[in-house]
């Protein structure tokens, strides 16, 4: 038997686990990737999407409780009374840009808790 039906079967034989960490194995081996090409133009095909690492948190709106809002765009940005107000009136605004889930998650939170409306982007 040749080595490539040797290899060949010895895939056959693999759990879809097993050949997901064979194909990891030989990226980082060799330096390859295995994603399909995509076909330029716009074809049925779709790009792969790299999982987003860095997220904007974006002030849609002060909502009723204008000053509570403005309170914790100080807090979370370290900004003066002047610039926080302005960064609230400016609405739509980034308070944080290209921060972790976690960090965007919780400034989120800290904002929608005061009144505002926030979008993670």
């Amino acid at each position: 038997m040749s080595t490539n039906a040797t290899i060949l079967e010895a895939i056959k034989g693999m759990t879809i686990l097993e050949l997901n960490d064979l194909v990891k194995a030989i990226e980082e081996e060799f330096g390859v990737t295995a994603a399909a090409p995509v076909a330029a133009g716009g074809g049925a095909a779709a790009a792969v999407e790299e999982a987003q690492t860095e997220f904007d948190v974006i002030l849609t709106s002060a909502g009723a409780s204008k000053i509570n809002v403005i309170k914790v765009v100080r807090e979370i940005t370290g900004l003066g009374l002047k610039e926080a107000k302005d960064l609230v009136d400016g609405a739509p605004k980034a308070v944080k840009e290209k921060v972790s889930q976690e960090e965007a998650d919780a400034v989120k939170a800290k904002l929608t808790e005061a009144g505002a409306s926030v979008e993670v982007k």
